[in-house]
């Protein structure tokens, strides 16, 4: 069974900074490329970022990128995102997944940015 267990989030003032991290499980983590997605208060799910399998690619959405940073660990099936410059509009539920044949989604990480 695929599970995600997301971890690390947290209230933060705008300007700070966050790590997430998720630890998968239920399949060969080695082998997908990772994403970060995220969701807001009353807004859809929204793609953030990705890493790809052997950790050496990453992408991000127009309005997160150079400032968030994903990472992998594949010895511990971890992947991290490295949320910097934050601001409110970051508030918003996290979670990780495939990046394709996407699985059931953990409980997330509620980050919250003050103002």
């Amino acid at each position: 069974q695929v599970q995600f267990v997301e971890s690390g989030g947290g209230l933060v003032q705008t300007g700070g900074s966050l790590r997430l991290s998720c630890v998968a499980s239920g399949f060969t983590f080695s082998l997908y490329t990772m994403s970060w997605y995220r969701q807001a208060p009353g807004k859809e799910r929204e793609w953030v970022g990705l890493i790809s399998n052997g950790g050496r690619s990453t992408n991000y959405a127009d309005s997160v990128k150079g400032r968030f940073i994903i990472s992998r660990d594949n010895t511990k099936r971890k992947v991290c995102l490295q949320m910097n410059s934050l601001k409110p509009d970051a508030t918003a539920m996290n979670y990780c997944n495939k990046h394709i044949a996407r699985a059931s989604w953990g409980q997330g990480t509620q980050v919250t940015v003050s103002s």
